[in-house]
């Protein structure tokens, strides 16, 4: 199978990487109007047609699929010029700049018979992939929130804010560990370097059963930090992206209540045992395009498909709305 690497800026040479050791898959194109980015790149794939007119990628006949690792501003575009033309669809996170567009795509794709799929790669990580699992053996007991922490210096996105890029990847986790929709969500967000783009952010979205899941962005920290919390009746996780081998922590910790003749109810904290599995160590980007060549090979549907796609754009959506109105806003 032949594929097209289209934008090769920071995400673009990693899918490029990854494709090249997938069995059966030839980067057979790569396509970026810098030509020094173009050329450096395609340096390491000498078979590979180097390109800086995405309207000669269409036109080749020999290729099967196209990768999108472009502005988001340019997501819509380019992915429905390569859907018309007859070529399956990776585009990176976030899919597009509206719903709209995006069920635009997705009816594009239906109506070719072509596979549409979004770079969560959170979704695919060996962390993600165990948390869903201790959710669903409700190991955790009952939830009670989601905390997470995405923060750095830098880098400044020239057409978006820090939300639609850092919380983008909180969004496809939530959707793919929690069975429930949000039910609303609050946004607070501020700009210091730029008045265009908020670089700092807090989300709060809240779900049935009280479950309450809170996102903290920023691209004004002078240290980078990745880490999920999430806490339940029996047991507590902690999910730490920068760890080099311990991502994951169990903590046998609770906080169970007990009636007292006292109070009516008090609150007994307990420690237990902190357990750190052992993950799988392939990486989520090989995995996540590994599985998008096999669905391609046997018509089936890619677990971060259009679908997904549409529902982290949704929430992005609602983001704006809610920072633009200062108040809830209801998801469902």
């Amino acid at each position: 199978m032949r594929v097209a690497v289209v934008g090769l800026g920071y995400w673009g040479p990693n899918l490029a990487r990854n494709f090249a050791k997938i069995p059966g898959v030839a980067v057979a194109a790569l396509c970026d109007r810098d030509k020094t980015k173009l050329n450096d790149i395609a340096l390491g794939y000498p078979a590979a047609k180097k390109t800086a007119s995405y309207t000669a990628l269409l036109k080749d006949r020999s290729l099967d699929f196209i990768a999108i690792a472009t502005p988001l501003s340019t997501h819509f575009s380019l992915a429905k010029q390569a859907l018309a033309a007859g070529k399956h669809v990776l585009v990176e996170k976030p899919m597009t700049k509206t719903g709209a567009q995006a069920r635009e795509l997705i009816a594009l794709a239906k109506k070719n018979r072509l596979l549409l799929a979004v770079g969560h790669t959170f979704v695919y990580t060996s962390a993600v992939r165990y948390i869903k699992h201790l959710l669903q053996k409700k190991a955790l007991g009952r939830i009670f929130y989601y905390d997470s922490t995405r923060i750095n210096l830098g880098i400044l996105q020239p057409d978006t804010n820090v939300i639609w890029d850092l919380a983008v990847h909180d969004f496809s986790i939530l959707n793919d560990i929690f069975p429930e929709k949000p039910l609303s969500l609050r946004a607070f967000a501020s700009s210091h370097m730029r008045m265009t783009f908020e670089e700092m952010a807090h989300l709060i979205l809240t779900y049935e059963h009280n479950v309450t899941a809170h996102i903290h962005v920023s691209w004004l920290s002078p240290v980078k930090i990745r880490r999920i919390l999430i806490g339940g009746s029996k047991k507590m996780v902690v999910y730490d992206d920068i760890e080099p081998s311990e991502k994951i922590r169990i903590y046998d910790d609770s906080v169970p209540v007990h009636p007292t003749s006292v109070t009516p109810f008090a609150p007994a904290y307990r420690s237990g045992n902190v357990l750190i599995p052992h993950l799988d160590q392939t990486e989520a980007l090989y995995r996540e395009l590994s599985h998008f060549v096999t669905c391609i090979r046997k018509h089936t549907t890619p677990e971060t498909d259009g679908a997904q796609g549409l529902k982290v754009v949704e929430m992005l959506e609602a983001a704006d709305r809610a920072l633009r109105t200062k108040s809830e806003v209801t998801l469902i």
